[in-house]
């Protein structure tokens, strides 16, 4: 869409505007554009509890009823209640490998429908655009699926067959455009744009309430701009925000000396980059990859399978139960668990010293391992990068190796870009103090409907990584959440009254509970 027709008019305030169009963003739409979910008639949940309470009043919506009263009792793999709760509705007993039929029927009615716009800088789906394209998802194929149309039956009649029940990043990123044109939600996109401010606008002395002016760019290219593309200006006014960002835009440093050296590098593409090239083979000195996540892990797989000597520092220990290998069943995700036996079996040994670094590297592996060429540092971090391309490690002890490598991949997670929100968002963050991370310190929400409690006014609202939901089949709740929550304050009648009222309430009983 282009924004040219939605450019700031006196008097014209949108709805709703969504900034992020990843899953968060696209799910939020369907709800919005009028797609609303009941259950089923003669429809059957294996909670006999949660049966029981949706069977009470079958003739309202989800949308309608009492979310609070649903999620009572509903324990599983997120802290989110709404999370948990259209997770288990639309797979039921999915965390037991099972494949009950959702309860749920999606019904059109198009008098639900509320004006929405969707900004996005890519194409719909996100940061999921930007990702490697021939590995394996984390999640289950059918977790990465958004309401109304499967996965699995899509990747058969567009892709292949579905290998282990996983997915590629590259499969997921098209689904999810194929999902905003299937659902004729594109008339509500505007890609290639990028926010650069959210503020608070004052009422008007004409009675219009406060609301929300959202600025940016957007790229536009065509004839009547001479072929070439322009950066645009636009300006629009919302009566609620949504923030979807996710957060994927900024990666995260560790601080130290040496970090910004040419050799050390913060994202797996430019790994991917340097084997596109010819950089990296067998006779390569080692690459160093620090970090214990899954990125990390599929860089310490990238380079192994090249023969390329690997060194792989990270904090934890490999039997700490929050490392996520040790979170992840083994059959599902055989690469992973292969990982977790290297960091486990091929550890640093600090009586060894580490002199040459590649020869070291081949000698130190028992001779019954099949893990050659890979060396683990538990408990260690980087003290700093030297321009000779050597690398200080420190171990919890504070012992230190010295390390020589060609390259340095430090995968130690991203942040979130709220560079348009007044300090970068951080006053909305659960510890004002901290700049808002996704598993640190998320945005502070309502957990049933994703207002943000620190906002400047009424209707503004966070959902997906923002508010600690990395997970695609948990980040759908926000969006049940916001959808619930706009339609109540619609069905109440009293609009941005009734929004300010309670907006208010939230923050009087917080200060309460503070003081």
């Amino acid at each position: 869409m282009d924004l040219g027709n939605k450019e700031l008019v006196p008097g014209q305030t949108l709805p709703v505007v969504i900034i992020g169009n990843g899953p968060s963003g696209i799910c939020l739409s369907y709800l919005l554009s009028g797609y609303t979910p009941y259950l089923s008639p003669g429809a059957w949940h294996p909670n006999p509890l949660l049966h029981s309470k949706l069977s009470e009043q079958p003739h309202l919506s989800l949308l309608e009823q009492d979310l609070e009263y649903l999620c009572e009792g509903l324990e599983g793999r997120s802290s989110n209640p709404v999370a948990l709760l259209f997770d288990s509705l639309l797979l039921p007993d999915s965390d037991f490998g099972l494949e009950h039929t959702s309860p749920l029927e999606w019904r059109y009615e198009a008098e639900r429908a509320v004006p929405h716009l969707v900004l996005g800088r890519g194409p719909p789906g996100g940061a999921w655009h930007a990702m490697e394209g021939s590995m394996l998802t984390l999640s289950l194929a059918n977790w990465m699926e958004l309401p109304g149309l499967k996965l699995k039956d899509w990747m058969r009649e567009k892709r292949r067959n579905v290998r282990n029940d996983r997915a590629t990043p590259a499969e997921i990123a098209s689904y999810y455009q194929h999902y905003v044109s299937q659902m004729s939600l594109g008339q509500n996109f505007a890609c290639g744009t990028t926010v650069t401010s959210v503020t608070r606008e004052p009422g008007s002395r004409e009675a219009s309430p406060p609301c929300w002016r959202v600025s940016g760019l957007q790229c536009r290219e065509g004839e009547e701009l001479g072929g070439s593309p322009e950066e645009v200006p636009f300006s629009l006014l919302a009566h609620n925000v949504v923030l979807a960002t996710g957060t994927h835009d900024i990666p995260a440093r560790l601080g130290v000396t040496g970090e910004a050296l040419p050799f050390v590098c913060h994202s797996f593409w430019e790994l991917e980059a340097a084997i596109s090239r010819g950089e990296l083979d067998q006779s390569s000195d080692p690459v160093l990859v620090v970090g214990a996540g899954l990125t990390a892990a599929d860089a310490v797989l990238a380079a192994h399978h090249l023969n390329t000597p690997v060194y792989h520092a990270f904090r934890r220990s490999v039997a700490d139960p929050d490392l996520i290998f040790n979170q992840l069943p083994k059959l599902l995700y055989p690469e992973y668990h292969k990982v977790h036996q290297m960091m486990t079996q091929q550890q640093h040994q600090p009586t060894r010293p580490l002199q040459e670094p590649a020869q070291n590297l081949h000698s130190s592996s028992s001779s019954s391992s099949s893990y050659t060429g890979y060396l683990s540092f538990p408990r260690h971090r980087v003290v700093a990068f030297r321009p000779d391309r050597k690398c200080v490690l420190e171990s919890d002890s504070g012992e230190q190796a010295v390390v020589r490598v060609s390259k340095a991949l430090v995968l130690i997670g991203s942040h979130p870009n709220l560079s348009f929100l007044h300090d970068t968002g951080r006053s909305l963050g659960i510890n004002p103090d901290d700049p808002i991370s996704c598993r640190r310190n998320p945005i502070d929400v309502d957990p049933f409907t994703n207002r943000v409690l620190a906002a400047d006014g009424p209707g503004l609202y966070a959902m997906g990584p923002l508010v600690g939901e990395n997970f695609v089949r948990f980040l759908k709740g926000g969006a049940l959440a916001i959808a619930s929550d706009l339609a109540k304050r619609r069905s109440e009648g009293r609009g941005e009254a009734v929004g300010a009222h309670r907006w208010s309430d939230r923050r009087t009983e917080a200060e309460v509970l503070d003081s």
